[in-house]
């Protein structure tokens, strides 16, 4: 039996439905019973428990061959860092008490690093966090999501115009969340010995100029990339409802992109890229 978590966001409800398609036994980790219901309608168990609480994680995870595990985001908390390194806290007790032998866990390109990554060295806590605990560990390191360009399709349809805190032309290594979820379910399946470290990138790198050519062909209308400054991230994120501290994190995070700071390891890492492409993501959207 394999436990899911995040599987009412974008790659655990992959890792969750890849896993129930190779007629797999899955629990999956909700917070209230209704958002179970749909997993339950396909066969999968549901246990309502919440992360932060490690015994009854604990009992959730009792049992199983191994789980899938990412940290949810908190843009509201006035300290992110701390905040969430709690969670890893509570996860990594609950994943010791149940002796789980197996953790596939989301983490990030630069999670390598300690500091200067913004919202990334959450992540860099958990890999070590969770290497304490567990026997058998695979981290998938990911790029920037292409998913994260949907926030800006109101302005695209209504101005024509991609906002850009990235240079238009810097190509960064970017990944669909499916492709995520598909490699995770793979490794679940695949049982390793020791630690493991897979950084994940979609066919090809891409810039905001690429995305912007792919939606203009999708949508049939000129879309032009807008740069923003950096100093303008924090303004733009707190005016969506991100607590100040989140968006200097992020301020940070897009800063170590743009200078070419924020980069994949290496050194070993087993380096797969997924088959969604650009375009096609760009197509599922809308």
């Amino acid at each position: 039996m394999y436990v899911v978590t995040g599987v009412t966001g974008h790659t655990g409800s992959v890792v969750a439905q890849a896993l129930l398609d190779r007629e797999q036994s899955v629990k999956v980790i909700v917070r209230t019973a209704k958002q179970g219901e749909s997993w339950k309608q396909k066969g999968a168990e549901v246990a309502v428990c919440s992360l932060e609480d490690a015994r009854s994680f604990a009992k959730a995870l009792e049992g199983a061959t191994g789980a899938y595990l990412l940290v949810p985001p908190n843009y509201q908390t006035a300290h992110h860092v701390e905040d969430r390194r709690n969670l890893i806290d509570a996860m990594a007790v609950a994943v010791a008490q149940s002796r789980l032998p197996h953790v596939v866990f989301l983490s990030s390109i630069g999670a390598q690093l300690s500091d200067a990554t913004g919202p990334i060295r959450v992540l860099h806590y958990g890999e070590r966090r969770l290497a304490e605990v567990v026997r058998n560990l695979t981290i998938v390191r990911a790029p920037y999501f292409m998913e994260n360009w949907m926030a800006t399709l109101g302005e695209v349809r209504a101005q024509g115009v991609l906002p850009s805190f990235l240079t238009p032309e810097r190509k960064i290594p970017m990944v669909a969340t499916r492709d995520i979820g598909l490699v995770a379910a793979e490794c679940l399946l695949d049982q390793p010995k020791g630690r493991r470290v897979l950084e994940l990138s979609g066919p090809q790198d891409y810039s905001p100029n690429d995305v912007a050519v792919a939606l203009s062909q999708r949508l049939e209308r000129r879309v032009q990339v807008q740069q923003l400054p950096l100093d303008a991230v924090v303004p733009a994120l707190t005016s969506h409802g991100f607590s100040e501290d989140v968006a200097r994190l992020f301020e940070e995070m897009y800063a170590g992109l743009e200078d070419g700071r924020i980069v994949f390891e290496g050194n070993g890492a087993c380096r797969p890229r997924g088959l969604v492409t650009l375009s096609e993501a760009v197509a599922e959207w809308l």
